[in-house]
């Protein structure tokens, strides 16, 4: 349980969360990969319905045809696995990225470098994922140990909130 005392802890934590696309080579441990997917499984949802599944991709050969199915792959071939998030029938886009940010905070609670990755092409992918028909695959995370020279690639902070806020109207 999170306590008061514990919370700048844990809101730095997410509000330092970044996208990190170097890697060391080395595979991720069964460990760590069941706890980053029972971070997900545990994911809210609309309705509670948790119409997501998940594929770990992380045969070289699968990997390098699953990343020719977006356009912006370049960490999914540098990452030792990725997590393909699958939208069951019925599911929403909205709880994949919910999920897929689960993913990303569980990966980096316990040391592992983690990127989100959009999938363009869906029927390939499906096809690479041997998918069944009704899911589709629009986002991944690739996920890996961080090299020691890993950093956001695209530095800077963010806009400021009275660029972003609006009360009661958009003004």
């Amino acid at each position: 349980m999170i306590t008061l005392g514990d919370m700048s802890d844990h809101y730095a934590f997410v509000v330092g969360l970044r996208a990190l696309r170097d890697y060391q080579p080395k595979p991720i441990t069964e460990e760590d990969m069941t706890a980053i997917l029972e971070a997900a499984r545990w994911t809210g949802s609309s309705k509670n319905l948790q119409n997501w599944s998940f594929v770990v991709v992380d045969e070289p050969g699968v990997k390098s045809r699953f990343a020719d199915c977006g356009k912006f792959t370049v960490p999914i071939r540098n990452a030792p696995a990725a997590i393909a998030i699958i939208e069951e029938p019925g599911g929403y886009e909205f709880d994949s990225g919910r999920v897929a940010q689960n993913i990303m905070l569980a990966a980096a609670a316990i040391g592992i470098a983690s990127c989100p990755i959009t999938i363009h092409s869906h029927q390939k992918a499906a096809e690479v994922l041997g998918l069944p028909e009704g899911r589709k695959c629009r986002y991944a995370v690739s996920l890996g140990y961080p090299a020691p020279n890993a950093g956001p690639k695209f530095k800077g902070g963010r806009k400021p909130l009275d660029e972003l806020v609006h009360h009661n109207r958009y003004s």
